[in-house]
């Protein structure tokens, strides 16, 4: 990395450094990595943190006193994950670059629910199937670190876990609601014996967004059932339905995004509504030193989507898994060793017709979609000195993405990918709160039918030849806790080939279409850090530095990516104890992001205040307080890439000032 990357972007993480040295004030609570009151997230915490890179799991208590709607509300201290809101439930997410061409829906991220891909077969995703409500925790894989999820691309993997009827025995019932009429609903039941345990959850939520056509409602259902055939041998169901129904306020004018922030799009009626199901099985077997898991899991989804056109798609993807994790000596060395395979097969019927007020019209484009993505896995970890432990693995895709175009037979085709990605590093453990750790590994992400499916200008939809983006990733980082300071700490270099970005099929022609970029870096710092003041304040820190950049590349010489900017950061200070506490937090963007590839257009920063608080009225029953914006800042969140600025519609507000309370209760 150059100095001017190093001065400019290291500053706060050699403070959080600094800090991290000072001594205990106060015992330590607990000696582990990540310190939380439950035993079951300290179990999934200390899993996680075997793995040689960025990971971290966030706790749904940090964030169950806050209107959690999408993943910006849940992973907003989550270091080196990017959010910002669109509209609604759309938000940006993006982790070390990401998907940073799209504008829309999400690429680049493996996101899981119980270990479940929701992504489609193809490997693109939606989030709004994700409900925050319902999830116990969730683990994040920055990277190539995702490889234990079969997770191959660039920026990784998210897990959402939900409660079992161990985890979360009685009821738990919530209700909040406040700015933009704005009401939500939680009823969950779990319950346990000896050789079975159940938990369901009914989520509900209603608003009308905070943006003119913003209104959006939606009904969860999610369960699982867990059976003990004997001592060694458990068996889990899982059921997921959902009903979501969306208007999209869509992007706005530089000038709009400004000065009027709560304009919305009403042309065309745009929505994106969504009625989905999710079924899955998972049998573990506990064999000596280690376990045995497999399964098979079944999402069958419905899109109705007016846009530009209305998009119409009924889609299946079904799958298996299976995975090895033992542990065990080898010349008296410690030794681990995962093994695992997933495979997904997917069929989607994509069909679009004319956009005449949300309705369909005209029939445009009609065709069968069908992909295929089989990851199969290897890591083994071995410790020739106590606290080294130095791992090696890999993780192979298949991958065939077939396009039968029905209205236009010419436009059909079909892609096929086989790639093997490798994976090494070293974790050190001086203490058994510290951890020093370096990785060098590979990513592979290959491109989905909104790469594959495209339309050039004045053609027919259908297959667009488009490769595999591939990048090499060295990172280093440290996490744990010494005295006041818990630190979770990475820095990175990737260097890609073929990145998916937009390009001019003519010059002058909008909307650009996707291909592969020559080369690209991206480097940068994802940094944690909190402090435990005193026993009754708490200041929590995250802190971004992102460099992403063309290299040498023929159109666009070393001009930066647009969308993330270079420095990003939260703070939240917490004043009071689990009875009561305030507290008061600042996003801050201190620069703004480019808004196109050409490097003529960039937006400003801002800083956004917020507050929360909450009471315990009595024993398991907790009134919360969240209201943001308080300044009422008026600047741009997330940026619709183009390839060269000319007043385009490309800009989403930040969130307006809103006030949200709530109570929840659990017995």
């Amino acid at each position: 990395m150059t100095p001017y990357f190093v001065a400019r972007g290291a500053s706060l993480c050699a403070m959080a450094c600094a800090l991290s040295a000072i001594p205990a004030l106060a015992d330590e609570a607990d000696p582990r990595i990540v310190v939380t009151a439950s035993p079951i997230i300290q179990e999934a915490a200390v899993k996680v943190a075997r793995t040689p890179g960025g990971v971290d799991v966030v706790a749904a208590e940090d964030y169950e006193d806050r209107l959690a709607v999408s993943l910006r509300d849940t992973l907003a201290f989550s270091p080196g994950v990017y959010t910002q809101p669109r509209f609604g439930q759309e938000v940006r997410i993006s982790i070390r670059g990401s998907g940073l061409s799209r504008g829309y829906h999400m690429r680049g991220l493996t996101l899981l629910q119980d270990g479940i891909p929701i992504n489609s077969a193809d490997d693109n995703g939606d989030f709004q199937e994700l409900d925050p409500q319902v999830f116990q925790h969730i683990e994040v894989y920055r990277g190539a670190n995702a490889l234990r999820f079969g997770g191959s691309t660039l920026g990784g993997a998210i897990n959402a876990v939900t409660p079992t009827g161990r985890s979360a025995p009685g009821v738990d019932m919530r209700i909040d609601g406040g700015s933009f009429d704005t009401v939500r609903g939680k009823l969950a039941y779990g319950h346990a014996d000896d050789r079975a345990d159940v938990w369901a959850a009914v989520t509900a939520d209603s608003s009308d967004g905070g943006r003119d056509h913003g209104r959006r409602k939606a009904v969860h259902f999610n369960g699982n059932a867990g059976f003990r055939l004997s001592d060694r041998v458990e068996t889990r169901f899982y059921a997921s339905v959902q009903s979501i129904r969306q208007k999209l306020s869509g992007a706005l004018t530089e000038s709009d995004a400004l000065h009027h922030p709560a304009k919305g799009n009403f042309m065309g009626d745009q929505a994106r509504d969504i009625d989905s199901i999710r079924l899955q099985n998972r049998t573990a077997i506990q064999i000596g030193g280690g376990q045995v898991a497999f399964g098979a899991f079944y999402n069958a989804k419905q899109l109705y989507h007016p846009i530009y056109q209305v998009i119409d798609q009924k889609s299946e993807d079904r799958g298996l898994f299976a995975s090895l994790d033992w542990s065990g000596d080898l010349g008296g060395m410690p030794v681990a060793l995962t093994l695992g395979s997933q495979a997904r097969f997917g069929r989607t019927a994509a069909r679009q017709f004319v956009n005449i007020a949300g309705h369909r019209g005209a029939p445009t484009a009609y065709a069968i979609q069908k992909a295929e993505t089989i990851n199969s896995y290897a890591e083994l970890r071995a410790a020739p000195l106590t606290g080294l432990w130095l791992i090696a693995g890999g993780l192979y895709t298949h991958g065939e993405r077939r396009i039968d175009n029905r209205f236009a037979p010419e436009r059909s085709g079909k892609a096929t990918f086989d790639t093997f990605a490798p994976k090494i590093g070293l974790l050190y453990e001086p203490s058994e709160s510290l951890q020093f750790y370096a990785n060098y590994s590979r990513s592979v992400e290959l491109p989905g039918f909104g790469e594959l499916s495209q339309t050039p200008a004045g053609g027919a939809p259908g297959f667009t030849p488009v490769g595999a983006q591939k990048a090499w990733t060295a990172e280093i980082g440290t996490r744990g806790r010494i005295g006041i300071a818990a630190r979770d700490i990475s820095l990175y270099r990737a260097t890609l080939k073929g990145e998916m970005l937009q390009y001019n099929v003519l010059a002058g022609v909008y909307p650009a279409a996707t291909f592969n970029a020559d080369r690209t870096r991206h480097q940068g710092i994802e940094a944690g850090l909190d402090l435990t003041l005193t026993p009754w304040a708490t200041l929590r820190q995250m802190y971004q530095y992102s460099d992403f950049r063309f290299r040498h590349d023929a159109t666009y010489g070393d001009n930066r990516l647009p969308v993330v900017p270079r420095h990003f950061y939260r703070a939240e200070l917490k004043l009071g104890t689990d009875r009561a506490s305030v507290s008061p937090s600042v996003e801050w963007m201190p620069q703004g992001a480019w808004v196109d590839y050409a490097n003529s257009k960039k937006t400003g920063g801002y800083a956004m205040l917020n507050l929360g608080a909450q009471a315990q009225v009595r024993e398991g029953v907790t009134l919360f307080l969240d209201a943001r914006n308080l300044t009422q800042k008026r600047a741009i969140g997330d940026i619709s890439a183009v390839v060269r600025y000319g007043g385009q519609a490309s800009f989403y507000p930040i969130e307006r000032r809103a006030i949200y309370g709530g109570l929840r209760a659990r017995f």
